[in-house]
């Protein structure tokens, strides 16, 4: 049980870290996930610029150990998703530079969302004015 405990934690990582890289995208369709997602690109940049780790990882490895496994057996979460999340020549030059492409791709995300945001604002506005001039 405990071992599936960990491969779920694993999935959740991979879900959290790509929302917090490309998650700023989801905000042209639903503008109120930016109070969740800001939170966490927050966080997943500090976790990089720091050097520091997620409290998902040591959670996924004390779960494995109470399993009576290893960190990494190799079933195939193992062996597919983990090289994703904990590359073996992760260095602190290398994490930061992945912070920064987190915060790279959220400003692109973000500038996008307002955009449209402006523009649909433009628009409500334009028909508010035409509505009371008739």
């Amino acid at each position: 049980m405990a071992a599936m405990l960990a491969d779920a934690v694993v999935v959740v990582h991979l879900l959290f870290v790509a929302f917090v890289v490309a998650g700023g995208f989801l905000l042209l369709r639903w503008p109120r996930l930016a109070w969740l997602h800001l939170p966490a690109a927050a966080w997943g940049a500090f976790i990089e610029f720091s050097g520091g780790i997620c409290p998902l990882t040591p959670l996924e490895n004390h779960l494995r150990v109470i399993g009576g496994g290893s960190a990494y057996d190799g079933d195939f979460i193992e062996r597919t998703l983990l090289p994703i999340l904990y590359p073996g020549h992760l260095t602190l030059p290398l994490q930061q530079v992945l912070g920064g492409v987190v915060v790279g791709v959220n400003l692109v995300a973000y500038a996008l969302a307002y955009r449209a945001w402006r523009r649909k604002a433009r628009v409500r506005q334009a028909q508010s004015v035409r509505r009371s001039s008739s």
